[in-house]
């Protein structure tokens, strides 16, 4: 059950509106939390990620193109475009100079944006970063993860267990549970253990957002000198190893950065869903700390 925001609206300074929340309490070091995708939206991040809203100020919006920031316009949708976007979210809501925690895509888009403030050409700056499993960071391990994940979704056990939905009748009987399990499916192999996957709440991404903003980075590598080496802050990197997305990918970018690695064990791409005690446990190490 994700509980109602303590307040809601959309932004005006953006090309498009964009949908955002807030949790926890007011007037903390706030807490901006970027979510995968890209195309998708911040729900299926809730309930487990407010688990910081405990003690911190949480504030999530759903990027362009992706849940009810969706836009009519088919005009594709760039990497700068969401940098830009997230530039003026944060002078729009007043959070200074906040900590950023990026999820999967969003880990991704944070590196860009903290790349590009160093570079002078935006108007705020990150404060800190916390990147949870995020997206790779150069083509040759994204075309690593496509190939893994796609060997997960095809294997034998997965394979059995669509069969077995198929062949149960849940369609007719309960097409509500049988659309659950079906979505289950979808995202099994991003999963440690595919059952776990009952536990993320369902997400929809949406695929010509998603396919824009990856051609727009085109032959991309943050590894590069002059990308994540020009970024001087503290930072936090968590991966599950079990995710499909290669390990050394989270742990390349993590030694450019110089930041603090932790890899999460019996843990794929969805550490607050397979290992939440493990993963908070690290992130509030790292917000006391730093």
């Amino acid at each position: 059950m994700i509980p109602a925001p303590d307040s809601f609206g959309f932004t005006t300074s953006t090309d498009v509106p964009l949908y955002w929340v807030r949790y926890g309490p007011p007037g903390v070091a706030p807490l901006l939390v970027l979510h995968g995708g890209p195309g998708a939206h911040h729900d299926y991040l809730l309930p487990q990620m407010l688990e910081l809203a405990r003690d911190h100020e949480m504030i999530f919006y759903d990027q362009r193109g992706g849940g009810r920031s969706k836009t009519d316009s088919r005009a594709p949708i760039t990497w700068r475009a969401q940098v830009d976007d997230l530039d003026r979210v944060i002078g729009e809501l007043s959070l200074g100079t906040p900590t950023i925690i990026g999820y999967s895509w969003g880990g991704l888009l944070a590196m860009l944006f903290a790349i590009e403030a160093a570079a002078g050409r935006t108007r705020h700056r990150p404060a800190r970063l916390v990147l949870v499993d995020p997206a790779p960071v150069n083509r040759e391990y994204r075309r690593a993860f496509e190939t893994e994940f796609a060997a997960r979704q095809s294997s034998a056990k997965v394979a059995a267990l669509r069969l077995q939905l198929a062949e149960s009748g849940l369609r007719e009987r309960n097409p509500d549970e049988y659309r659950q399990r079906t979505f289950e499916l979808s995202v099994a192999g991003y999963f440690a253990d595919p059952a776990a996957a009952h536990n993320l709440t369902p997400f929809r991404v949406t695929g010509r957002v998603q396919q824009s903003i990856w051609d727009s980075l085109g032959d991309f590598d943050l590894l590069a000198t002059g990308q994540l080496d020009s970024v001087q802050l503290p930072a936090l990197v968590v991966h599950g190893r079990q995710d499909p997305i290669p390990l050394a990918s989270s742990a390349a970018a993590a030694r450019v950065l110089g930041a603090k690695f932790v890899a999460i064990d019996n843990a794929g791409h969805v550490p607050y869903v397979e290992q939440p005690q493990t993963l908070f446990g690290a992130i509030r190490s790292f917000l006391g700390e730093a």
